[in-house]
């Protein structure tokens, strides 16, 4: 008997999220631990949880994330990314609602890259007149 499961890959920054929503009752593991220990800002965890809510099925599946790269800002909206692609798999009817919040649209903002001559991207060297 095969097990009903949906992938879906969400990135942001340097994150990349790979979640799995099988039929549960809510659930949500982040690389083998749970979203209270995983994440400890409460915004965070409404952040991954979001598409679901917005869908009004956070008690039907269960999420199984597996997560690595970046901070956890950005692991939390690759999360959000991947869940609402699972989503659109599970049921082609989310589709409309969820790319309505933006939830299906990768984030393109990056780090911008350090220049030659300044200090960071953007932060030139301190001014001193002698």
């Amino acid at each position: 008997m095969a097990k009903v499961q949906y992938y879906g890959t969400g990135r942001r920054k340097k994150s990349v999220a790979r979640c799995r929503l099988v039929p549960g009752n809510g659930e949500f593991i982040i690389n083998d631990r749970s979203i209270d220990d995983y994440f400890g800002l409460e915004t965070l965890k409404v952040i991954c949880r979001s598409p679901m809510v917005l869908t009004n099925t956070l008690g039907k599946f269960n999420a199984i994330i597996n997560v690595k790269g970046g901070g956890f800002t950005g692991q939390a909206g690759a999360i959000r990314h991947g869940i609402a692609r699972a989503l659109v798999k599970a049921d082609e009817g989310y589709k409309a609602v969820l790319k309505k919040a933006g939830y299906l649209t990768r984030d393109p903002r990056m780090k911008e890259r350090k220049k030659y001559g300044l200090k960071g991207a953007r932060r030139a060297p301190q001014f001193s007149k002698r």
